[in-house]
């Protein structure tokens, strides 16, 4: 099990810093330009990498746990 947190270190950290990223994009998006719809349009982009991240993140989390984390040294 222990293997297991190492493995999940660096996925976790990734997924961190690219939504913290994103969060200081939208802030800045927010608080920089002016509210009007093209704000909408460029902020739905944002979340959908957010949660598509969160995703990922969940599905490899979910694969290290499972022992899939080695897959490609069946090939």
């Amino acid at each position: 099990m222990k293997g297991h947190k190492k493995k999940m270190i660096a996925p976790i950290c990734i997924t961190a810093v690219f939504l913290i990223y994103l969060a200081f994009y939208g802030w800045m998006l927010a608080f920089l330009g002016e509210w009007k719809p093209v704000f909408l349009v460029l902020l739905i982009p944002l979340i959908a990498l957010g949660a598509g991240m969160v995703y990922m993140l969940v599905t490899r989390i979910r694969e290290i746990r499972s022992g899939e984390e080695d897959d490609l040294s069946n090939y």
